[in-house]
């Protein structure tokens, strides 16, 4: 089975900015590391890019 939800964080580390995916399947979550970036400014932008290409891929209606 797909999964049935995606979010996205960013979270401050070592002076710099971490963009992490939670993916959440009906049996468990994987988290996942994508990029640091210098500014939270960066981060976000990224975080915003990826979500969307994510939920892109999830079948169904988004729920949140």
């Amino acid at each position: 089975m797909g999964a049935i939800g995606v979010e996205v964080e960013v979270v401050p580390e070592r002076g710099q900015w971490a963009v992490d995916i939670i993916v959440i399947f009906d049996d468990g979550v994987v988290r996942r590391r994508i990029q640091t970036y210098r500014t939270e400014r960066l981060a976000r932008i990224s975080a915003g890019y990826i979500k969307r290409g994510a939920e892109r891929d999830i079948s169904g209606p988004i729920n949140g």
